[in-house]
Parts: structure tokens; sequence; C-alpha cells
């Protein structure tokens, strides 16, 4: 298909990074070229490994994305990938952390639930991403995350926080989202499946809103509970006053009101424990999301720096051009020659005596 070359993908892998944007218009483009599956897949690999760092778990959410894109379109690119997956989560996985690794298990989950692939195939990429029956020593296997759906409603207060954040929740939803893109002329229709395409695997803002809703309710803010422990007697924490027990009547009485202190207590403390877990649980999700959002920043202050040089580029060619024309005689100015020139002289007159 015309338009395609090997070196310019090579060129548009070089430049992909890991936002949305850029993955879906590369997922486009691929697909777009969907004859050339086989080449592009070639290329995709190779670039796959010469790739440093972050930059390889970006080329799996490309290649997650341009899969299940394809399908309605063709079965090209899922075979062709499919060639190439288990060496490719191997080699993702052996230069990445224990994060690049629940990423990858995180899509390998989204195939799975989706029907992308096969079982068996499914169990074969996995044997890539932990390392199994390759030659080498098995890697710590990491539980594969099961995707969560996102909620149907938020609460207005903290959708305005996670506004405040920079990312509105009127944003199209990555997982399961339609965007029109025009590629090469040619208007299509994308639905983003990528899981997490930002870099250090940020929370979706779908799953930071959740789970700060759910600190609403966690024990702090059971205002019942916390009332009847206040309300508790002195007596059950209060060995002291144990000398005041007249009978056995009262100590059996007082027995009973420490018994259902302690199941109160116990219970109470137990869900503050997890409470304190999931608290910090959400302030690492907060401080990776403030960190990808400060990456995007810094991404569009690049692009807006690039653009004021050019800018600044037109305008001083602008005013070259303006320099240029005033020193440009003025056409007005000169003689009136509608009458017609006079003749030339014929070549006898040039070379005849005087």
């Amino acid at each position: 298909m015309a338009g395609f070359t090997e070196s310019g993908l090579v060129k548009k892998l070089l430049d992909l990074n890991s936002s949305a944007q850029s993955i879906q218009t590369l997922s486009l483009w691929l697909i777009h070229h969907r004859k050339h599956s086989q080449s592009i897949v070639r290329t995709w690999f190779k670039e796959l490994l010469k790739a440093k760092g972050g930059k390889k778990l970006t080329f799996m959410y490309l290649a997650n994305d341009v899969i299940q894109n394809s399908k309605k379109k063709g079965p090209e690119f899922g075979k062709e990938f499919g060639n190439v997956l288990r060496k490719s989560f191997e080699a993702v996985a052996s230069a990445g952390d224990e994060k690049t690794s629940k990423s990858l298990g995180r899509i390998l989950n989204i195939w799975e639930e989706r029907g992308v692939y096969d079982k068996p195939q499914i169990d074969e990429f996995k044997k890539g991403l932990t390392g199994e029956n390759d030659g080498t020593p098995p890697k710590k296997k990491h539980k594969l995350e099961a995707v969560k759906p996102a909620p149907t409603s938020v609460d207005a207060r903290i959708a305005s926080m996670a506004n405040s954040l920079g990312s509105p929740l009127n944003e199209k939803k990555r997982r399961h989202s339609e965007t029109e893109i025009e590629v090469e002329g040619t208007k299509e229709v994308h639905i983003t499946l990528s899981p997490r395409t930002p870099a250090g695997d940020p929370p979706e803002p779908e799953e930071l809103i959740k789970a700060l809703r759910d600190l609403e309710n966690e024990a702090s803010a059971d205002v019942e509970v916390r009332e009847r422990i206040a309300k508790l007697p002195t007596e059950v924490s209060q060995t002291s006053l144990l000398d005041r027990l007249q009978d056995k009547a009262a100590a059996e009485k007082l027995a009973m009101q420490v018994n259902d202190a302690v199941a109160l207590l116990t219970n109470y403390n137990a869900r503050l424990s997890k409470e304190m877990e999931q608290r910090k649980h959400v302030a690492g999700m907060l401080r990776d999301f403030l960190q990808a959002q400060m990456d995007l920043k810094e991404q569009a202050e690049g692009r807006l720096a690039e653009s004021n040089e050019k800018l600044k580029k037109v305008y001083e060619l602008r005013m070259e051009l303006r320099n240029h024309l005033q020193k440009l005689p003025d056409l007005t100015q000169l003689p009136d020659v509608t009458g017609g020139l006079a003749p030339l002289p014929s070549a006898g007159d040039l070379f005849s005596p005087h």
C-alpha cells in the first residue's frame, strides 16, 4: 500500500511515546497498512529488542492495541504477532521490574478475558513472562491482576478533585472508548483498548476515583461505631474499679460488657488497620498519577517550546520578506511604456561609420 516503508515505520517507532494519543495514532496507521503486517511485525520485534527501559512496555501496549483493533478487519496482525509474542514477553519482562511484569500480566488477563488468543497460546505467553522452560531459572511469578470494571457513577466532589489534577472525567475512557482519527485522508474509528498507557503505569482516573470514594466508607468515617466506643462504661477499661464489685452477678455483668467491648474494639481495630493499608495504596496511586501528569505536562511544554521556536523563525522570515519587498523597485514609478519601446538598432547601424 502506498505510503508504507520499513524505514518510515522505524522512525515512527522511535518517535512513539507512552501517551494514549501516540499509541492510538500509530496503531491506526499500522492497521491502515495491514497488507504489510508481516513486515510490520518483523520490524516491530526488531525495534522492541533494541528499545531501552520502559519503551519496551510501550511497544507491548502498541501491539495490544493493534491486535485488538484489527480483529474486525482481518486476522493478519493476530497471527503475525502470535509468532513472536512469547519471545517478546520474555524480552520485556527480563529487562523490566516487578511493576513491568504486573503490567504485562494485565495485558494477558485482558486477552484471556476477551478471547483475543486461545488458552494454550496465553499459557505459552505466560511462560515467556515468567521465564519457564527456556533453559533459564524461572523468574518470580507475579499474580496476574484481574481487570476491574470502571464505576458507572462518581461523586461530584471527587470528580472535581480529579479535574483539578488534570484528568477530566469527561475524557474518553481508555478501556473502551471510540475515537475517530484521520489516517492519510481516511477517517477510521478506533476503540482504545490499551491498559494503562502512560509512563510509570499510573492508575486510570476511574480507578483513582473509586479508591478515593471507598475511603469515605472506611472505619475512621464510621460515626456509629465511634459513638458506641465512646459510650463504653469506664469499668471495662479500668482494672482499679474491680474492687467496687460487690457480688457475683455484678462481676458476670461486667464480664459480658468487657467481652462485648473486646469484640467491638477488635473488629474496629482490624478495620482501621485495613484502612491504613488502603490509604497507603491510594497515596501511591496519587503519587503515580501526579507523576504521569507531570510527565505529560513536561512533554506539552517541550512541544510548546518547539512550536514557539518555529513561530519565532516564521516571524523572522516575515520580517526579512517585508524588508526585501521594501527594497524592490516600485513598478508604478517606472516610465510609461504602453506606447511601445523604440526599435532596436540594426546590425548595419551598429557597424556603419559615423
